[in-house]
């Protein structure tokens, strides 16, 4: 047994909530941690993933943050209306996620933004620069360059034709083999991934009518690319304080992302991981801690 006073000294780490509010009609699910008046961090979420993607990092900042990390609609445990009912696009991932922020009371805030976390994050950034602290960027791109050319080549056809012909290639993205993928491709400390994962990511996308909804946001995607010279102005133009931390092996992203980056924002602090896409599930410490670190230097 533990001495009394060695269980004493060391505090259960914060405890994540999960918790719902309405928006616009729509549940939307949420997990929350850290103090309520605490300095905000908005966590936004990638593909095919959900708030479960920050599981482990909302703990390590919630002593001194209020740690939030919404689903979108289809994603996670929000609310999942059918194509037709909700339009799924990227523009209104971002207004909802504005009206979130609003009904959640966050006023101010930090943005993490991880691959479609990107285009929801820099729409936010554009539409309301006097909310936004900092950025954080793990594996969102917001250049061409910045993408595995394989990968334009299976979905540009789709954008520039959408057929059943073209919709086939892209299907093969809403898979367990390129959902597990996503998750173990570059990745160094295999030990350290949990098939709960991209067990879990897959549940979602296997739910009925799910399909479809993806399908709609990965043939919306190209309105991302079309926003890239919007996006480079506000960068280049702003300069937010900027935090990126990137999973050098990402099958998808490459580093030619974080030079573009780096090059509209000089003052981009970057750490690169021996990682993948999902970088968080192996590398949280070191992220969380150059988190830590960038977060309590941020200007007001």
């Amino acid at each position: 047994m533990f001495p009394a006073s060695r269980l004493a000294a060391e505090p259960p780490p914060p405890r994540t909530s999960h918790r719902s509010v309405v928006v616009d009609g729509l549940r939307v699910a949420y997990r929350e941690a850290g103090p309520a008046d605490g300095p905000v961090v908005l966590l936004l979420h990638g593909f095919p993933s959900s708030s479960h993607m920050f599981r482990d990092l909302l703990p390590r900042l919630a002593a001194t943050h209020r740690v939030i990390a919404p689903d979108y609609p289809g994603f996670g445990d929000s609310d999942a209306p059918a194509v037709g009912d909700f339009p799924y696009t990227f523009a209104a991932l971002a207004d909802l996620i504005d009206a979130f922020t609003v009904a959640v009371g966050a006023e101010r805030y930090v943005i993490y933004m991880q691959d479609y976390g990107g285009p929801v994050g820099l729409r936010l950034a554009l539409a309301h620069p006097e909310r936004v602290r900092g950025l954080v960027v793990q594996n969102a791109v917001a250049n061409v360059e910045g993408w595995n050319p394989d990968v334009v080549g299976q979905i540009a056809p789709y954008w520039k034709d959408r057929t059943a012909a073209t919709e086939t290639a892209v299907r093969t993205l809403l898979t367990p083999e390129t959902t597990r993928f996503q998750y173990v491709h570059g990745e160094t400390r295999a030990e350290r991934l949990s098939p709960d994962a991209w067990i879990r990511d897959q549940a979602g996308l296997d739910r009925p009518g799910n399909d479809a909804i993806q399908l709609e946001m990965l043939f919306d995607y190209r309105d991302n690319v079309a926003q890239y010279p919007f996006w480079k102005t506000w960068l280049e133009t702003r300069r937010p304080q900027m935090l990126i931390v990137w999973g050098r092996n990402d099958p998808f992203f490459t580093t030619a992302g974080v030079d573009y980056f780096r090059e509209l924002v000089p003052t981009a602090e970057v750490h690169l991981y021996d990682a993948g896409h999902f970088a968080l599930e192996t590398h949280v410490d070191e992220i969380a801690t150059e988190m830590l670190d960038f977060l309590g230097r941020l200007a007001d």
